[in-house]
């Protein structure tokens, strides 16, 4: 598949998605964000072999956000009187975007480099392992602009560091560098930049490894973020009903046995 504004690509299991429109610090434009879905959608069947996608930026940033001509409906009725609508594009396009993220059935590892602002923030934490190089930082600005945070800004800040930390973020609109970040336990790792992409990389590698119970466990942590005790218990009953069924949990148990590393395939 060619793209014109991300590239990827595969190898040991391991998908590379990077997002190229470096002119615009990897903008998540209309057209960028459907060559992400395409390339995320292709990627979660079984078929294409990948266990683990890696989501990076070209050049100096991540993402800068979404370019703010996306954010109103772009064909609106010649004759309305409504004003724009802001929260057009996010219902359409941005929202059921980062919901498959939430929903995707094998590990995502974001690697920040530079900025990682609005949307693109957003995009940074939906990975379940989060790695940034020294010279990343994140980005809620949209005060500048008379907006508010989305694509799910709200609800991961202010679970992941809190409200207050939330707060500070979404009403100063201030920079928060990587290694801040790292201190607020808002992402895993924060690297000098050279190491970036060999860190994330090892991270995937070592997923890619994994059984396929790996795609269950970031279902039943993602959900938990939301569910009651007993709920919670419950789905884990279930969940490793599934997961006992599986090959590479009866490959886990000969390998232990056996006294072995276990050769899981992902099945």
């Amino acid at each position: 598949m060619t793209y014109q504004k991300i590239k990827t690509s595969v190898a040991e299991g391991v998908a590379v998605i990077t997002l190229s429109d470096p002119g615009t610090l990897n903008a998540a434009g209309l057209d960028l964000m459907a060559e992400l879905q395409e390339a995320m959608d292709g990627f979660a069947r079984p078929e294409s072999g990948v266990r683990c996608v890696v989501i990076t930026g070209e050049g100096r940033g991540f993402c800068s956000g979404a370019n703010l001509s996306g954010r109103a409906d772009p064909a609106p009725a010649a004759a309305s009187t409504e004003p724009p609508d802001s929260g057009a594009a996010l219902e359409r396009i941005y929202n059921p975007f980062v919901t498959s993220l939430r929903n995707y059935p094998i590990p995502i590892v974001t690697a920040v480099n530079g900025a990682a602002a609005g949307i693109g923030c957003s995009l940074a934490l939906m990975g379940d392992l989060i790695v940034a190089g020294e010279s990343g930082y994140f980005l809620q600005a949209f005060r500048r602009i008379g907006l508010v945070p989305d694509g799910g800004a709200t609800y991961l800040l202010s679970r992941m560091v809190g409200k207050a930390r939330a707060m500070e973020l979404t009403l100063l609109g201030e920079k928060l560098p990587a290694r801040t970040a790292l201190e607020w336990g808002l992402i895993n790792r924060c690297v000098p930049d050279a190491e970036l992409m060999p860190t994330a990389m090892e991270l995937a590698r070592a997923l890619a490894d994994g059984p396929k119970a790996l795609g269950f466990i970031r279902r039943l942590v993602w959900d938990g973020l939301d569910a009651e005790w007993a709920e919670q218990l419950h789905a884990e009953r279930i969940v490793q009903r599934d997961a006992g069924r599986t090959e590479d949990s009866r490959e886990g148990v000969i390998a232990f046995l056996e006294k072995r590393p276990a050769k899981f395939q992902g099945r």
